[in-house]
């Protein structure tokens, strides 16, 4: 096979995320193996644009990251995006108990993590250290996961502010790959508001719904 790179640092970087070309009948042995991998990441290029594909225990995810290209390529089609919860929804009695922590906490904000076991299929909720929790600001330690176990949800509360993703929120999480949200005005009787987005590939993706069980839509 010829090597992309001669120097070897710049192949194992070309190696962590290789490009496939399309073949025109939309399969090949190395797309399908990257579409079926437990863990994983590749470019599909194809006559309708570029797909990004990654794939983690608990999530497949294909995302366009291209409009059709305009030079006329003999491949076939990316096909259509998705993003699957490999590990199923999340049972709602998970988001209640975050939101409980989160209203004991008012006025300051606070944090939570679902994760997930691949082994077991069973999920928790991770109630972070804190070193800092204000009404307006909150510092907090990612969790370190024993073997088996995955983020799926990172969740932060505002307190009795707006929900809303903010400059540090965005640094935070440019290099991550989880589904963040945060919840404000969480002193109200009715039910609170949460931003969302699926961090992933450095982007961030609207979700199309709620990743728990029961809900029906993002917000």
């Amino acid at each position: 096979m010829t090597m992309l790179a001669d120097d070897p640092t710049a192949a194992t970087v070309l190696a962590a995320m290789r490009c496939f070309p399309v073949p025109p009948d939309g399969r090949s042995p190395g797309l399908d193996g990257l579409r079926a991998a437990r863990a994983g990441q590749g470019i599909a290029v194809g006559r309708d644009g570029v797909m990004l594909i990654l794939r983690r225990p608990w999530l497949a995810l294909d995302v366009r990251v291209s409009p059709p290209i305009g030079a006329y390529l003999p491949y076939g089609s990316i096909g259509e995006p998705k993003a699957d919860l490999r590990c199923g929804f999340i049972p709602r009695e998970y988001l209640l108990s975050a939101l409980d922590h989160f209203r004991a906490a008012l006025p300051n904000e606070a944090a939570a993590f679902i994760v997930w076991n691949e082994k077991t299929a069973e999920f928790a909720v991770n109630f972070p250290v804190i070193e800092t929790a204000t009404p307006s600001r909150l510092v907090y330690r990612t969790p370190t996961l024993p073997p088996d176990w995955h983020m799926v949800c990172d969740i932060h509360s505002h307190g009795r502010g707006p929900a809303y993703f903010s400059a540090t929120d965005d640094a935070d999480d440019a290099h991550a790959m989880k589904i963040a949200l945060v919840f404000g005005c969480l002193d109200q009787l009715d039910r609170p508001v949460m931003a969302s987005r699926l961090c992933a590939g450095g982007m961030f993706l609207p979700l199309p719904r709620s990743p728990f069980s029961g809900g029906s839509d993002a917000a």
